[in-house]
């Protein structure tokens, strides 16, 4: 079915709007990409019959294929996963071609991910590295095996060259394209260990600030594939009608007015809404909003009010009475703050968000008997296989899964509500595939929104002002709970997600993290940096407290915490020379925060200002510095800690879900306000490999340092005044700064 797509239709169209409006800048904007842009691209299908294993195949022209197991949504994995392959079979980037893995778990599952096709974590690369440097070493042992037949010498005198194998001793050499056209694997194909990868200082392409992003062209002239753009022959459109209230159903269904509809040919009641299918998406649009639909009033989510919710969490928090799991003990902590001459207590809190994806949740498939073809924007090829299966009565095997381009992720299209929409009218119209695009305010109202979190901290102090103890309370409902109820209970009802980035690397003598589970129905899921992003909101605005307590600078204080952590004092040091930190403005502050989630150092300093007249803030200025251990693409790394800082300045400015008697207020972004251009901050990055050192994720690494940053900022700005709820909306500001 996949060689019959016609996936040209729409990308054309978007290129030419592209070039409708604005020809000229994109020239000038891009101008030096396109001459650059000219090492591996993404290839529509697999070229090459030598095969020395599932992940690559070479052509007789020379053509290396590799697979890329990971779903891309702009993070630039498509071309950092061929890249590892690439550097040590000894490949020629400039002849690479990169293919999106299918959905085959047992051969492209990642290590670092419970060996399923899982995309998020910032865990693609550090949890496929080692093995996909292993795959290109032992693909080169391959070609040099081959290699030495043709040419009958020994291996052992045999060397590579990008794309080439030479034998020095009589001057002759071959392609990798001859020995794939002439050449035969051996009956017995060669292990490799890591003593055959190819020491730091012999890497070609690994940490080489000239290798492009393979996605970029095709985003650029408008041939990049997403989901959204799918188009099959013979293809319908569906559209589905949601409850208002999460965990309802339709008790009546009237849709006469619906089926007059010109294109409509069919009405599907769901379990959870009223599918509706027919020739065009103006058409199931239109007989959507005709839909007359009575919904059960069943649903404990009734109850669910957001605000008054964070306030009970709060208050939870405060409760000490009422323990959880404990997350990580270090010493006793409670003991040491009890004795400490003073104590710093305080919340923080965090609302909802919504992934705002650019690109609204999508998918299309198309069902024949017992089997199915889904094609989707997921970051989850391999939890699709098992929800498609599921809805279409069948077993994963018999599903296939073309995972296209994301137009975003950060976690939402790790679900799949939006997969079993497509299967589910697909079902109902066998033999023709159905394309299911949510409306942006279906997309808002039915998110899988980052949870409703408090946190209470308490920290002890000696007479010195020094640490002495350190209690962290988190309170919040649990993601695992429901995406994955075994380990959760495994670990004994801990939520090691919600929880993570609350274990830091600070010197502190006793520590204890607690969880402390609320449950309330609402489906929470996972997002942009997770629990990082307000755990590290709470640790690194109540050091800024503790060195307003101890009255000392707070990027020296973070420094003394980090003493025996040098690659984390190198982050502070950096970033406190790339933004003058003693340099006073007219008008602004500058704040400070740290992180070391997700096995990378990152500190970060924004400059803001404040107008106290309406409680905006503006953040002007963001520096960063990051650690991530090998840097395998840093041209990338900067890239993404602009993308991570952007987001994160959003959501600690702007976003906010609110939810009122189970039904979500905002609908689209009229109501659900993100970070406009206008208002992002000038960010400059300093990159800071170690190679010596594992690698770190580095996805999400530039979010979670942002948000305090600010507050930190703000507090410098105004002799003390702390900002403790995300968002920093005005109205909040504000009361700050009268109480």
């Amino acid at each position: 079915m996949t060689e019959t797509l016609q996936l040209h239709t729409r990308a054309l169209s978007r290129r030419s709007f592209l070039i409708t409006v604005g020809v000229t800048g994109i020239a000038v904007a891009f101008g030096g990409l396109l001459q650059d842009a000219s090492g591996a691209s993404i290839a529509p299908m697999v070229e090459g019959s030598y095969r020395p294993n599932a992940w690559l195949t070479i052509a007789a022209d020379g053509t290396v294929t590799i697979m890329s197991p990971a779903s891309e949504m702009g993070q630039g994995i498509m071309t950092t996963l061929p890249l590892l392959i690439a550097e040590d079979m000894d490949a020629d980037w400039h002849k690479v071609r990169v293919v999106q893995a299918p959905s085959d778990a047992e051969k492209y599952g990642n290590p670092g991910f419970y060996g399923v096709q899982l995309t998020g974590g910032s865990e693609s690369t550090r949890g496929y590295y080692n093995m996909l440097r292993l795959v290109g070493a032992q693909t080169r042992k391959i070609i040099l095996a081959s290699a030495a037949a043709m040419l009958k010498a020994p291996v052992s005198e045999l060397t590579t060259e990008p794309n080439r194998v030479v034998h020095a001793r009589s001057g002759r050499s071959l392609d990798y394209g001859e020995v794939a056209a002439a050449g035969t694997l051996p009956d017995r194909l060669p292990q490799a260990t890591d003593a055959d990868l190819k020491p730091s200082d012999q890497w070609r392409y690994i940490g080489k600030l000239t290798i492009p992003r393979v996605d970029i062209s095709s985003k650029v002239d408008g041939t990049a594939i997403f989901g959204i753009d799918v188009q099959l022959p013979d293809m319908l459109y569906g559209a589905v009608l949601r409850a208002p209230v999460q965990g309802e159903q339709p008790e009546t269904i009237n849709d006469a007015e619906a089926r007059t509809v010109p294109g409509i040919t069919h009405i599907v009641p769901l379990p959870y809404g009223v599918g509706i299918i027919g020739e065009t998406v103006e058409a199931t649009r239109q007989a959507k909003d005709l839909l007359d639909v009575t919904w059960t009033t069943s649903s404990r989510i009734r109850n669910y009010n957001s605000d008054r919710l964070l306030e009970a969490y709060r208050s939870v928090g405060r409760d000490l009475a009422q323990t959880g799991v404990s997350a990580a003990t270090e010493a006793d902590a409670q003991a040491a703050i009890s004795k400490a001459a003073t104590v710093i207590e305080v919340d923080y809190m965090s609302d909802h968000v919504h992934h705002a994806t650019m690109e609204p949740m999508n998918a299309t498939a198309l069902v024949m008997g017992d089997t199915v073809e889904v094609w989707a924007p997921t970051q989850g090829p391999t939890g699709t296989q098992g929800f498609a299966a599921e809805v279409a009565g069948t077993t994963p095997d018999k599903v296939k899964v073309n995972t296209t381009l994301l137009g975003g992720g950060f976690g939402r299209k790790a679900e799949a509500d939006f997969i079993i929409d497509a299967v589910s009218l697909a079902k109902a119209v066998q033999g023709r595939p159905v394309k299911v695009i949510w409306s942006r305010e279906d997309d808002v109202q039915h998110g899988k929104y980052r949870p409703l979190e408090a946190q209470h901290v308490q920290v002890g102090l000696d007479a010195d002002g020094n640490i002495v103890g350190w209690r962290h309370r988190i309170v919040a409902d649990s993601i695992f709970a429901r995406t994955m109820p075994q380990l959760f209970e495994s670990e004994g009802g801990h939520d090691s997600v919600v929880t993570e980035g609350a274990h830091f690397n600070y010197a502190v003598p006793a520590h204890q993290i607690e969880y402390i589970r609320q449950d309330n129905g609402l489906d929470i899921g996972f997002w942009f940096a997770v629990g990082v992003g307000y755990t590290r909101f709470g640790i690194e605005c109540v050091v800024d407290e503790i060195a307003t307590a101890k009255g000392v600078d707070p990027v020296a204080l973070r420094l003394e915490l980090l003493k025996d952590q040098p690659r984390a004092r190198k982050v502070v040091e950096t970033v406190a020379q790339m933004a003058e930190w003693d340099r006073q403005r007219n008008g602004r502050a500058l704040g400070v925060a740290y992180s070391d989630a997700f096995g990378s150092h990152c500190a970060e300093i924004a400059e803001v200002s404040l107008d106290r007249e309406t409680g905006e803030i503006r953040v002007h200025t963001v520096w960063c510095a990051v650690d991530p251990g090998i840097a395998v693409q840093p041209r990338n790394i900067e890239a993404l800690m602009i993308t991570g800082i952007t987001g994160g300045a959003s959501h600690a400015l702007f976003e906010q879900i609110n939810i009122v008697n189970g039904e979500v207020q905002e609908s689209n972004f009229d109501t659900y306000r993100v970070i406009r251009m206008s208002e992002a901050p000038d960010i400059k990055v300093t990159v800071i490999p170690t190679p010596e050192n594992p690698i770190g994720g580095i996805g999400q690494v530039g979010l979670p340092p942002i948000g305090p940053a600010i507050a930190n900022a703000v507090a410098r700005l105004t002799g003390g005044v702390r900002l403790r709820h995300y968002p920093f909306l005005p109205a909040r500001v504000l009361e700050a700064l009268n109480a």
